[in-house]
């Protein structure tokens, strides 16, 4: 569902008055409805969403997930939706992100019987289909919108132990999964300490080296590990006391000293260049820290 200009906003703005005016009631009653407006669709987009991202089978819920991502994209078009979709996260049955990890990022549990009683009990079962790939690597994308635009949502994460179920999916799966999960690692534990902390107690930076140096792994992800490299490094860690203490260290570990100096190095690119220039910045950083690796 895209958000949608209000019918009367064109009208308003096709004749600007020739002299400064000041503040009219009608504009501010306008100014009201449109705000209310807003939220309703905010509201509606988000149930509609929820509700089909909550269903027991799996193409339903990837309906669901596409319509939040469509959704989540039409808010970080202004700060007003954007303020409005923060505000909605307060409401317990309209936040995302515990949604995501009830059901498509849940992690199966076997059912085991204990007694005899359960043996001879017949109850109706609720069968839910297990999440596809397609339906993951979805849910991680919501995931990591989810927390650009809300910060707060970095502790849902955190509540819901993601930075586990993550790296086991980073483990796991497949390489769709693989790229979706790295790019939501950045963004839940970009200014969140706790995740941060998580991800070390998680050996994760032994996880990324693993795949990155496997060369019979697709390059597109090897790629997408140095850029993850580069991030957390340049980006997600590069405070004065940043949490992750072991990280420079481990990167040496498992990667080599050149390797490591040259992420060192390069992950401080981009502070004085635009987003497309420091996208590029960022897949040529990438690609020169994979031929180290290689030449390691």
């Amino acid at each position: 569902m895209y958000l949608k200009k209000p019918f009367w906003s064109d009208s308003l703005n096709s004749e600007p008055p020739e002299v400064e005016s000041p503040p009219s009631p009608v504009l501010d009653l306008v100014k009201s409805l449109d705000k209310q407006r807003l939220y309703r669709e905010v509201t509606l987009g988000l149930r509609t969403g929820l509700r089909q991202a909550g269903a027991e089978f799996s193409f339903l819920r990837e309906r669901g997930l596409r319509s939040i991502l469509k959704f989540l994209g039409s808010v970080a078009e202004s700060d007003d939706t954007i303020n409005l979709f923060c505000h909605s996260q307060s409401i317990p049955e309209l936040q995302v992100v515990p949604v995501l990890f009830q059901h498509s990022l849940k992690e199966t549990e076997e059912k085991t019987v204990t007694s005899l009683e359960h043996i001879f009990t017949v109850e109706p079962m609720k069968i839910t289909s297990p999440s596809s790939d397609d339906e993951v690597a979805l849910a991680l994308r919501v995931l990591e919108g989810c927390c650009l635009l809300h910060r707060e949502s970095t502790i849902f994460a955190h509540q819901h132990r993601a930075i586990t179920v993550l790296m086991n999916i980073l483990s796991t799966r497949g390489v769709l999964e693989q790229g979706a999960c790295l790019d939501a690692l950045i963004a839940i534990m970009l200014d969140s300490s706790s995740n941060q902390m998580d991800f070390e107690a998680c050996n994760g930076i032994e996880e990324v080296a693993h795949i990155i140096q496997d060369k019979q792994v697709e390059e597109n992800l090897r790629l997408k590990c140095g850029e993850f490299l580069l991030l957390l490094i340049g980006h997600v860690n590069g405070r004065e006391t940043p949490p992750m203490m072991t990280i420079h260290e481990d990167v040496r570990r498992f990667l080599g000293e050149r390797s490591a100096s040259l992420i060192w190095a390069a992950s401080q690119f981009g502070s004085t260049l635009e987003p497309e220039q420091r996208l590029t910045a960022l897949h040529i950083q990438a690609r020169r820290v994979l031929e180290s690796i290689d030449l390691f």
